[in-house]
């Protein structure tokens, strides 16, 4: 049984717990090498790699004719929906 264990951050030099659920999941997916660095420091690199917050498009949904944001360009052409009304068609087509 695994035990969880205090690493030190190699980005802001803060310790933080490497425990032993996220050790499983290491071994699990064929992780060699422990973590280098904290969760938040790990959140911020990833922001910084993905290129920062995503670019948001007010769009008004087709569905409901509320005001929404979305993560692309609206175009004339085809309907944007909000998220309740997507998730809500999204779901009777299954059925």
């Amino acid at each position: 049984m695994k035990e969880d264990k205090t690493l030190k951050c190699s980005e802001c030099g803060q310790d933080f717990v490497f425990s032993a659920s996220e050790q499983e999941f290491y071994e699990e997916k064929g992780f060699e090498n422990e973590p280098g660095r904290c969760p938040s420091c790990r959140a911020a690199r990833k922001q910084r790699m993905n290129g920062g917050p995503r670019q948001m498009y007010p769009a008004t949904c087709a569905g409901c004719g509320c005001e929404t944001e979305v993560p692309f360009r609206p175009s004339m052409d085809r309907p944007v929906y909000c998220r309740e009304c997507y998730t809500k068609m999204k779901n009777e087509g299954r059925q």
